[in-house]
């Protein structure tokens, strides 16, 4: 099993990251909160899940080691696979997450791509002993996130693009970008300020 990757990062393009560990590129897919924090030429270490089907190896990563124990907790709920989970860790912080079950607020969970009111009430049950269990060793993050903005339609498109690879429909991933005013270029940014909205 590979733990965690620490290496340089070559190529962006979400939600993927291409990561030079000693001259060997692992792509790896990360929560869109990870992905937008990365930048080309950073070194970094990114705590890893490796899931095997029998098509494919795929490596999943984040910046937190905590990320990477509640994205394993969530793939144990029935019926979460490796893209619904990252889609809610894309959508809601680990705190926020947290919150949300042990104040059993649908609303909140059924915005996630893919998870309807049947999904988010079996995350609710599944859930809230083992959030209960973990609540002490996962400490609160004190991450702050500032107001973005941008320009530039091949980062909205781009931005478009990443949160449809996580279950949004084109339709609802151009509301999300569309919400995110400003004069940012980058479509990390993008994608950061479009959660954040959802999030208000």
């Amino acid at each position: 099993m590979i733990g965690c990757l620490i290496g340089e990062v070559l190529a962006l393009e979400a939600p993927t990251v291409v990561l030079n560990v000693n001259g060997v590129g692992y792509e790896i897919d990360t929560p869109l909160t990870t992905f937008c924090q990365l930048q080309k030429g950073q070194k970094i270490t990114l705590w890893t899940h490796l899931a095997v089907r029998e098509d494919a190896h795929q490596l999943f990563g984040f910046l937190e080691a905590r990320e990477k124990s509640v994205f394993r907790t969530l793939l144990k709920v029935n019926g979460v696979g490796p893209k619904m989970a990252l889609g809610i860790l894309s959508t809601l912080s680990v705190d926020m997450l947290i919150h949300t079950v042990e104040h059993e607020d649908l609303n909140t969970l059924v915005k996630v791509p893919g998870v309807g009111k049947k999904t988010a009430e079996r995350l609710m049950i599944e859930l809230r002993d083992r959030f209960k269990a973990m609540a002490a060793s996962i400490p609160t993050s004190n991450a702050t996130t500032t107001q973005i903005q941008f320009t530039g339609n091949s980062a909205v498109a781009e931005a478009e693009a990443a949160l449809q690879s996580l279950g949004y429909k084109p339709a609802e991933a151009q509301k999300l970008v569309s919400n995110a005013k400003g004069d940012f270029t980058e479509a990390s940014d993008i994608i950061r300020a479009a959660l954040k909205s959802m999030n208000k």
